[in-house]
C-alpha cells in the first residue's frame, strides 16, 4: 500500500513521515493516530463473537480489501472465490446462491438483476450464432421475445415443441442443437411438461436442459432430480413472495457449467444486488407456508370457477378435468402450484371488465405474492404475438390468469365472483 502524503491539516501540526506512524489497517480496525478526516472514512467493523446472527447479514458494500496482491489475483479465478467487487460475488448474494442450490439440489447457482437476466446470461453463455434451440411451445411471453431477438440479430434458430412428446424433442435436434428450453408448468396455461421424458432425449444427444422451475418452485418440484442441467427461477415471485424485490438465479447440475455461465455473466453485468438477495433470503423463510396454502386456495378457487355459468374453461392442474392431470400427480406429488387460468365467453371485453371490477385482487403484472393478482396474457405478459401464436399456446382471447396470494379463500372467492357477476 503506498504511503499517505504529508500534509498539514487546519488546526493540527505537520507530521513529516505519516508512514512511520501508519501501519495498513486491516478491514475492521482503524490506527488510534488517525485524524478525524481519516477515521470517519475508515470505521471499525463488528464481528460476531461468542454468537452468530440468526438473519443473513446485509453486506451492501461493493469493494473488499486484501493484504496481498496474490490473493487478490487469485480471488478472480472463479464463482467461489474470496469476494472482492460485487460483480464477481457478495457474501449475501452467495448465500442467497447456496440456499437457492440447496433447495434444487444442485453444485451451484448464479443470482442475477432480474428473471430475464437469469434466462438471457444462460442462453448468451451456451449459444452463439447459428445454433439451434428447441423451446417448449408454451414459454413466457419475455422468454418466446429473447429466442425471437436470438433469431433476428444472430441466426439462432429455434424450433417449438409440445411440453408432453418426447418423440416431437427426438425429431427436432439438429447437429447444432444445444439447448433444450422448458418450464415445469407453463404460464399461463399450467400446462405440465414431461420433464423426464424431454430431458432424456436431450440427455441421450449431449443437448443442455434448462428448465424455468418458476411457478413450481423447488418445493414442488426439483428438475435436477429429472436429469436437467439448469434450472431458472424468477426469484422475484415465489421465492421473494412479497412484490418488494427484483431477481433471478440459475442453478447448475455441473460445476464447470456453472462457471461457464459465470464468465459469461461477468461480461453481461447482470449481477444480483446484495439488497434484493437479502429480501428475497427473507421471504424464502415462508416459502413453505405460502406454497402450501397458495396451493390449497388455487385448487379451491378452479373448482367454484369450473361451476360459474360465465367461465367456458378452467385451466389448472389440479383439476382432474386437466389435460396433464395425472402428469401433475406425478411431477407435482406435493400441490399443483398457485397460478391458474380462465377463459371467458367474452373475449378481451369480458376479460377487461373481470380485471377492472376485482377490489380485493389487484390488477399486476407478476404471480407468486401474498396478494392475489389477475392478469389478461393477451394485451400484457403474451403481447408479443400474434393471435394465430396466442392461440397455438392455448391462449384465447378471453383468457385471464390468477396469481391466487395468502388472504383467505372465501374472501379471494367473494371477490373473484363480484366481478364476473359485471362480465
Amino acid at each position: 500500500m503506498s504511503d499517505f502524503h504529508s500534509h498539514t491539516a487546519p488546526g493540527s501540526h505537520e507530521v513529516s513521515d505519516v508512514s512511520e506512524a501508519y501501519e495498513a489497517p486491516r478491514a475492521y480496525e482503524a490506527p488510534d493516530e488517525l485524524r478525524p478526516e481519516s477515521r470517519v472514512v475508515h470505521p471499525p467493523l463488528a464481528e460476531a463473537t461468542g454468537s452468530r446472527p440468526l438473519g443473513v447479514p446485509l453486506h451492501q458494500g461493493h469493494l473488499f480489501a486484501f493484504d496481498t496482491g496474490d490473493a487478490l489475483a487469485e480471488a478472480h479465478g472463479g464463482p467461489d472465490g474470496a469476494f472482492f467487487y460485487n460483480r464477481f460475488g457478495n457474501p449475501t448474494v452467495r448465500s442467497l446462491e447456496q440456499a437457492v442450490a440447496g433447495l434444487e439440489g444442485g453444485t451451484g447457482a448464479l443470482a442475477t438483476a432480474s428473471g430475464m437476466g437469469a434466462i438471457t446470461t444462460v442462453l448468451l453463455a451456451l449459444l452463439r450464432a447459428g445454433d439451434h434451440v428447441v423451446a417448449q411451445r408454451n414459454l413466457y411471453g419475455g422468454t418466446i421475445g429473447a429466442l425471437t431477438d436470438l433469431t433476428e440479430r444472430w441466426g439462432v434458430e429455434v424450433s417449438y415443441v409440445s411440453g408432453d412428446d418426447p418423440a416431437g424433442v427426438a425429431a427436432a435436434l439438429r447437429p447444432r442443437t444445444r439447448v433444450l428450453l422448458l418450464e415445469t408448468v407453463s404460464n399461463p396455461t399450467t400446462r405440465v411438461t414431461d420433464l423426464p421424458g424431454l430431458i432424456a432425449v436431450a440427455g441421450r444427444a449431449g443437448v443442455v436442459s434448462v428448465v424455468d422451475n418458476t411457478f413450481a418452485t423447488p418445493l414442488l418440484c426439483r428438475p435436477l432430480e429429472h436429469g436437467a442441467d439448469i434450472v431458472i427461477h424468477s426469484v422475484t415471485k415465489y421465492l421473494g413472495g412479497h412484490s418488494d424485490v427484483l431477481g433471478g438465479i440459475a442453478v447448475f447440475a455441473d460445476p464447470e457449467l456453472h462457471r461457464r455461465v459465470w464468465r459469461r455473466s461477468l461480461e453481461l453485468g447482470a449481477s444480483a444486488d446484495p439488497f434484493a438477495a437479502w429480501l428475497t433470503l427473507r421471504g424464502m423463510q415462508t416459502l413453505a407456508l405460502r406454497v402450501r396454502r397458495h396451493c390449497e386456495t388455487a385448487l379451491d378457487l378452479a373448482g367454484w370457477l369450473a361451476a360459474h355459468p360465465a367461465v367456458t374453461a378452467v385451466h389448472y392442474p389440479g383439476l382432474p378435468t386437466h389435460p396433464d392431470h395425472e402428469l401433475a400427480r406425478r411431477l407435482l406429488p406435493d400441490g399443483h402450484g398457485g397460478v391458474l387460468a380462465f377463459d371467458l365467453a367474452g373475449g378481451r371485453e369480458a376479460a377487461a371488465t373481470f380485471t377492472e371490477s376485482v377490489r380485493l385482487a389487484s390488477l399486476a403484472p407478476s404471480l407468486g405474492d401474498v396478494h392475489t393478482l389477475v392478469l389478461h396474457p393477451a394485451s400484457t405478459s403474451h403481447r408479443q404475438l400474434s393471435d394465430p401464436e396466442l392461440a397455438a399456446t392455448g391462449i384465447g382471447p378471453g383468457t385471464v390468469r390468477v396469481s391466487v396470494g395468502i388472504e383467505h379463500p372465501e374472501d379471494i372467492w367473494a371477490d373473484v365472483r363480484r366481478a364476473l357477476a359485471k362480465v
